[in-house]
């Protein structure tokens, strides 16, 4: 099962919930598309109905099990930012520990967030939360960037979107498996050197001696 350390259970008056839980069980269990309105339903233990007081279809459950796991993920990364000190090199390498701490502890929001396909610019709601995990990224980039001149600055949104890109690749190819198995690095290291290189590249931290 999955997300459990986020769970509140059924209760009575909390069915939408329940639903959203019961389909993050399935996505990693089935994939997002894998499953239907019918099973969501028998997982929650209530009539196949009962989901169609809630959600409009299957993806309607995805895009709101997207936009909580979009709001645990923002937090998740201030915190870790938060957590790191005064030092700006530093609360950015938290970020990106961060990100792939979620991947690994909440695989039915990552999954429901980056791998079913919505389409999170058509969804205020949905746009709204990923845009909060976002800022945190790109505030994390100003302030590291913020002792270069202006004319040499690099955009902060440009480098948080790499390292969200270069995060999600290291969590797709090398954070699933079993440690090990597709390279003999842990996904930490492999996302810590890549970010290193990818900052003295653009001049933000000094070199190797």
């Amino acid at each position: 099962m999955a997300d459990k350390s986020t769970r509140r259970g059924y209760h009575h008056g909390n069915l939408r919930q329940t639903l959203v839980e019961a389909a993050l069980d399935l996505v990693v269990e089935k994939g997002p598309q894998g499953f239907t309105m019918a099973e969501a339903a028998r997982r929650a233990e209530v009539s196949p109905a009962a989901p169609y007081r809630h959600f409009k279809n299957q993806q309607d459950i995805l895009s709101e099990a997207a936009r909580q796991g979009f709001l645990i993920f923002a937090d998740k990364l201030q915190l870790a930012s938060d957590g790191a000190g005064p030092d700006p090199l530093k609360a950015f390498e938290a970020t990106g520990r961060a990100y792939l701490e979620f991947a690994q502890e909440h695989p039915g929001y990552y999954i429901a967030m980056f791998e079913s396909s919505l389409s999170i610019s058509k969804d205020p709601d949905l746009a709204l939360a990923s845009n909060k995990a976002m800022t945190v990224l790109t505030n994390a980039a100003k302030d590291i960037t913020a002792h270069l001149p202006s004319d040499r600055r690099p955009p902060a949104s440009m480098i948080a979107h790499h390292i969200w890109a270069m995060s999600h690749g290291v969590v797709e190819l090398f954070a699933r498996a079993e440690p090990g198995s597709r390279a003999p690095f842990s996904p930490q290291d492999l996302l810590e050197s890549g970010t290193g290189i990818y900052l003295r590249g653009l001049g933000l931290i000094p070199g190797d001696s």
